[in-house]
């Protein structure tokens, strides 16, 4: 690891995120040269131009173990003012399957570090805090390409031990590709799949390898392989600033079997994550306004998001405390949030209480509580609508529809939703009868069951403030895992946006339009207090003036979602707040800045 010591860092911030891909800025941060994701050139390819391609490899395999050094091809490097050339040494690389086995012989660089899977598992040398590379090249990924689960793992240990690094996966990426490998945490890919193309006379598309079509005069030569590669990475990294690289994903995905492997197992680990720390999987509790999570194929309902909202709705979710003996099941609309459908206003001129939960039946997600639907993704995503549900949709929505109520011990459940519904310890009533959930008839029936519920099982109809306050704390469950900040609360306004105040001081302010809770300065010690927030400390006798980031970081909670608002200490002393604009993962040491200030006490 002592190879390199006297190299220059790469100069680089982060431009814009989704959840693993990043754009990297290179260069000058007010005027950067290079971003991400990008190309590094060998020395057999053409020219790129640098914002595209800003670095150019030579491998020497001569010997044993083989030496590789990395050309910064421009003024990226701190101090700026002269170009840079990193060297580094691979080691003994063995098959992935001899991974007990210990070669002996460890790579070895600075600022660019190789490793293998073999690396990955013996060389204890890369636990050691100052280890900080600009770039990691897994050098055996084309052997770990062709090993089920072995490229996902490893590029996510990369990932979660380096996160100010770029990664470079040599010798896999194409057009067809980059986006789906951009999503599981690759920046940087190389034109040694293009080079092949060129040699087999096939053109390296964005859908994958196809022959020259004769009639558009199209070539297989480098030049058309290189606008492949240019529309490729440009298309992935707009897709990463308006939040749709999930989509550019999946897509890129049916290109190859091996593809489709590769996003499966990684949104398989990343569930996983999940479940235990959201901020592991990279997930995002608010996105900016605008940003859509379309669900037009089979492949999203196992997008990570997904399967975690629908495993804290069904397992850890709990409805507002006056409404926990009837749970009423709604279809959902196209329009979001649902409440402002012309369909859901009938629905709720029908429901002549607010002592029951209302619950709309919906896919991907599942199921969306009427206390939820202002939160991502419940208020943003998109659907193809065909009146049809599948087996596995139906699947998901009545486990849902069981967990969720026989946790929450409802009494009945009146069932306007379409979908046949039985829990043999609870009473189901169908209002619907095989008819639409607009007809005349179908809402007269929800309208009976709703006045006959409310007299049989005594149903609370409280005030509306008392009511307004109950569904933010359920709101607040969900999202921050406590209410206790809302006991003794008051909630004043005019729908939508609410005020939330307790002893006469606004603590914080309830807006369905970001879905999220502004907290006041004056909340901050009772969020606190209850454990509401996730917390971050900043190092001793550091003047917090501007937004947060590594350098001003000790420590930080792993569980932060992007979005999140999070606690600042420093000397275990609460000093205030900040949004957090990276996840969980990327913290304490991530590059660009980490969160916007907000308070500071």
């Amino acid at each position: 690891m002592e190879e390199g010591a006297d190299e220059r860092p790469l100069a680089r911030s982060v431009a814009a995120r989704g959840r693993f891909a990043r754009i990297f800025s290179l260069g000058d941060r007010a005027s950067p040269s290079s971003w991400t994701p990008g190309l590094v050139l060998s020395s057999d390819d053409p020219e790129i131009p640098l914002p595209f391609a800003a670095f150019r490899m030579n491998r020497d395999s001569s010997i044993i173990p083989a030496k590789m050094s990395l050309e910064v091809l421009g003024d990226l490097c701190l101090p700026f003012g002269q170009g840079e050339i990193w060297n580094a040494e691979e080691g003994l690389i063995l098959p992935s399957s001899l991974v007990e086995s210990n070669s002996g012989e460890k790579s070895s660089g600075g600022q660019l570090l190789p490793v293998s899977w073999q690396s990955l598992h013996h060389d204890e040398g890369l636990l050691e805090d100052s280890i900080e590379p600009s770039i990691v090249a897994i050098i055996d990924a084309p052997q770990l390409a062709e090993c089920p689960g072995k490229l996902v793992d490893a590029i996510d240990a990369i990932r979660r031990r380096f996160p100010t690094s770029l990664i470079w996966t040599p010798g896999i990426g194409g057009p067809d590709n980059c986006a789906l490998l951009s999503w599981m945490g690759v920046d940087l890919f190389d034109l040694s799949r293009s080079q092949e193309a060129v040699a087999r006379g096939v053109i390296l598309a964005e859908d994958g390898p196809r022959e020259p079509e004769n009639t558009t005069g199209e070539k297989s030569d480098i030049q058309t392989q290189v606008e492949a590669w240019k529309r490729a990475l440009g298309a992935t990294r707009s897709a990463i600033r308006e939040g749709t690289i999930r989509q550019l994903a999946e897509r890129q995905s049916l290109s190859s079997p091996r593809s489709v492997e590769r996003l499966r197992r990684h949104d398989s680990m990343m569930s996983q994550n999940a479940s235990i720390d959201a901020g592991s999987a990279g997930l995002e509790s608010v996105v900016k306004e605008g940003i859509r999570l379309l669900c037009h194929s089979y492949t999203s309902r196992d997008d990570p998001l997904i399967q975690d909202w629908r495993r804290r709705v069904s397992k850890l979710h709990t409805p507002p405390n006056h409404q926990n003996k009837v749970l009423v099941l709604l279809p959902c609309s196209a329009q979001k949030p649902y409440r402002l459908s012309q369909s859901h206003r009938r629905f709720q001129r029908a429901i002549s209480t607010k002592g029951v939960n209302e619950v709309m039946v919906t896919a991907p997600l599942g199921l969306v509580p009427r206390e939820l639907e202002d939160f991502w993704p419940a208020a943003h995503y998109d659907i193809p609508v065909t009146g049809d549900w599948d087996v596995d949709e139906l699947q998901v929505i009545r486990e849902m529809v069981r967990d969720y109520a026989m946790r929450n011990e409802f009494e009945l459940i009146i069932n306007h939703s379409g979908i046949f519904i039985e829990i043999p310890t609870i009473k189901v009533l169908d209002t619907r009868l095989g008819e639409s959930a607009g007809s005349a008839n179908s809402i007269n029936r929800l309208e009976e069951a709703i006045q006959e519920a409310s007299k049989e099982y005594q149903l609370r109809n409280p005030k509306e403030s008392i009511h307004r306050l109950e569904k933010l704390k359920s709101a607040s469950r969900f999202q921050h895992g406590t209410d206790e900040w809302l006991e003794g609360a008051k909630v004043t306004g005019r729908p939508p946006i609410f005020r939330i105040e307790k002893d006469g001081i606004q603590i914080a302010l309830w807006n369905p339009r970001s879905g999220r809770f502004s907290f006041s300065k004056a909340a901050l010690p009772m969020l606190d207090d209850c454990n509401a927030l996730p917390r971050v400390e900043l190092i001793p006798n550091f003047d917090w003036r501007g937004d947060l980031f590594s350098t001003n970081l000790i420590n930080a909670d792993q569980n932060i979602r992007s979005g999140d608002e999070v606690l600042v200490f420093q000397d275990g002393v609460l000093v205030g707040s900040a949004r957090a604009e990276a996840p969980g993962w990327e913290w304490p040491r991530g590059p660009g800045r980490l969160a916007k200030a907000k308070h500071r006490l």
